[in-house]
């Protein structure tokens, strides 16, 4: 009798000692009707914008124009330079001048890069000296021809080439009155130095 109580004792011990388990996903082991809404994936309960990645770099938006053999928008990874978005178009048109464009300058989300059209000159000399090689474009102008306008620093100008992403570009010079940080005084300032 004790080589059975001993015996039933060491099973029960041995069965009843703590395991590892694995536990398999409850959305894999259920078809999506039947499971529960708080662990369906993402395409069981219906289409919904991209959610960022842990550990995912991010992505620059850029708008490629003017003479390339596909213009359009691009995702480019950050740190992407003008000469990947306008590779990312198909590259330029034979024939078409890019001298006017800084290949190596590095891309902000939102911009917009002309290729092949005329773009307004360089602004040359010191910040108050902008406007002597002409008025600068603002729906062309890229964030250092901004920066080298009077009382425009790298925020500013920021902020004037956000404005023309989301608003389609300026139709007036007017218009830079709308953009965060410009008051009636810088206005006046640039007003003379700038065209649409």
């Amino acid at each position: 009798m004790l080589v059975v109580a001993l015996a039933f004792a060491v099973h029960h011990f041995w069965t009843g000692r703590p395991r590892t388990v694995a536990v398999p996903p409850v959305a894999a082991a259920l078809p999506a009707a039947e499971a529960p809404a708080a662990v369906r994936t993402p395409a069981a309960a219906g289409p919904r914008a991209p959610s960022p990645v842990p550990g995912a770099k991010p992505v620059l938006v850029v708008d490629v124009a003017g003479k390339v053999r596909t213009p359009g928008l691009r995702r480019l990874p950050a740190g992407s330079r003008v000469a990947d978005a306008v590779a990312a178009a198909g590259g330029a048109l034979p024939g078409t001048d890019t001298s006017a464009l800084n290949l190596a300058r590095l891309l902000a989300d939102g911009e917009q890069i002309i290729v092949g059209r005329s773009a307004p000159p360089p602004v040359g000399g010191p910040p108050g000296a902008a406007g002597a090689s002409g008025p600068v474009s603002l729906n062309a102008a890229t964030a250092e021809q901004l920066d080298a306008l009077p009382g425009v620093g790298p925020v500013l100008a920021r902020h004037i080439i956000d404005y023309r992403g989301r608003h389609g570009g300026f139709t007036s010079v007017e218009q830079l009155r709308d953009v965060n940080g410009i008051g009636d005084r810088r206005f006046s300032d640039l007003e003379p130095l700038v065209t649409p």
